[in-house]
């Protein structure tokens, strides 16, 4: 396993569509274990392949409650509620703003032995889901903000 560079705003790879993936391959494993991998040491809860800069439809997501989810080719199917909260993003460090999503979601997607699963998510779970899916079609939170970005760490007012 390997920590991969995650790619800043700004990158173009960050605004592309990504691929479906049409089987497992040893090379897409490693990509797997190497988003896991570098999320956690960027203190992150979810990572799209494009933030590694790989156009391929996969996600990893664990939000700190016992389970970690590998999500390829995922698709929301069902979602319902509201919910508004702030976001942060890896490709946007240091930075910030308040977005709304669904409150609940049903995600279909394929896990790492290509077998169909069901993640339903509400909370947290459900703003992580809805993320991580915006980047796998080129969209950064930041698109969906209600009042712009701000930073998490303002200058000190001496």
């Amino acid at each position: 396993m390997a920590i991969r560079n995650i790619r800043l705003d700004g990158d173009d790879v960050l605004r592309k569509e990504c691929k479906a993936i049409d089987k497992m391959t040893p090379r897409l494993m490693t990509l797997i274990d190497d988003m896991y991998e570098t999320m956690y040491e960027a203190n992150g809860v979810g990572l799209a392949a494009p933030q590694v800069g790989i156009l391929k439809r996969v996600v990893v997501i664990d939000i700190g409650d016992g389970e970690a989810y590998t999500l390829i080719n995922p698709v929301i199917v069902e979602q319902e509620g509201e919910q508004e909260g702030e976001e942060g993003c890896l490709s946007l460090p240091g930075l910030q703003g308040t977005v709304i999503r669904p409150e609940r979601v049903v995600c279909k997607a394929l896990n790492e032995d290509m077998e169909e699963i069901t993640v339903e998510g509400e909370g947290l779970l459900a703003r992580a889901i809805c993320h991580e899916l915006d980047h796998l079609d080129g969209v950064l939170y930041k698109d969906r903000t209600l009042d712009g970005l701000y930073s998490v760490n303002p200058p000190s007012e001496d």
